[in-house]
């Protein structure tokens, strides 16, 4: 069919407003990067350019000095990451189902409930106190995934999703002898990747970005996730450079500024490509619970 110029017009308005946008998305990248190779004299003279003047990698050596570290806090990192998400997923997905089953009496009721929870929680310290004391988690590995793992946001994200799902499909499978559990795994799961998807990312980011848990759960330098490992890190830099410039001491070749971009680069690069293999589902899981439900 030959398009008319009003569509034309449009498309062409639509690729080019859809082109700048992305653009000016993908410029904090190239800022980031290109700080984190400029001299911190150049930044601290100059500030942040786009495209790097006085090229030098300092900040990387100084941020890898201690790659056994590091690479210790990327494998828990990934370790929680994984695990936590295919928890998170699997509880997240199952529950949403369950609260949307017409056959079920106390949906509405536990739908009310968890909804609550997110207006309304007992605050930071009655949390603390029942990770440490009552579950006894401190300085463990299961309080870095364990006390994320439900998300209430994630259920009703589901029970939106799973809601244009057709009874009917249900009640055959039940007519053939399947039991709940097998027709969740064998029928729901398959046919719900899209929401999957979209709530496994959210998880994977979230877990991955995480380093509150470490903050408040952990005191072994063994069980540092990344991002806690990192933070630590720069505040340990930037408090040298802060009792270096006290005493009087000159030293221009610390890179404070462009070591936090560097440690930036380290830890944002590896979760960049977890969204290229789920973005096919990603719109699709945010928006058809939205319109069925």
């Amino acid at each position: 069919m030959k398009m008319t110029n009003d569509k034309l017009l449009f498309n062409a308005a639509g690729y080019i407003a859809v082109t700048v946008f992305s653009v000016l998305c993908l410029l904090p990248f190239i800022l980031v990067i290109s700080s984190s190779l400029t001299s911190e004299t150049y930044i601290i003279q100059n500030g942040y350019t786009l495209i790097p003047q006085d090229i030098s990698l300092e900040a990387y050596r100084l941020a890898l000095k201690n790659p056994a570290a590091i690479l210790k806090s990327y494998g828990l990192t990934i370790f929680v990451t994984a695990v936590g998400t295919a928890l998170s997923v699997f509880l997240c997905t199952m529950t949403g189902y369950v609260l949307q089953r017409k056959d079920f009496l106390w949906r509405n009721k536990i739908s009310f409930y968890l909804f609550f929870t997110m207006l309304f929680n007992g605050g930071l310290v009655p949390w603390y106190i029942l990770i440490v004391q009552y579950l006894h988690m401190k300085n463990t590995v299961f309080a870095l995934f364990v006390p994320s793992l439900i998300s209430v946001w994630n259920i009703l994200l589901v029970k939106g999703f799973m809601r244009g799902i057709p009874y009917e499909m249900t009640e055959s499978a039940k007519i053939d002898g399947a039991g709940d559990f097998h027709i969740f795994i064998s029928i729901i799961l398959p046919v719900s990747k899209p929401v999957v998807a979209t709530i496994g990312l959210f998880t994977a980011l979230m877990y991955w970005n995480d380093w509150f848990a470490s903050l408040l759960f952990i005191t072994n330098p063994d069980l540092y996730t990344l991002q806690y490992f990192l933070y630590r890190l720069a505040g340990s830099v930037q408090a040298l450079r802060m009792v270096m410039d006290k005493a009087g001491i000159v030293v221009d070749t610390l890179p404070v500024e462009s070591m936090k971009m560097a440690l930036t680069v380290i830890v944002t690069g590896p979760i960049i490509f977890l969204y290229p293999f789920v973005q096919r589902y990603f719109v699709k899981g945010l928006t058809i619970g939205s319109v069925k439900g």
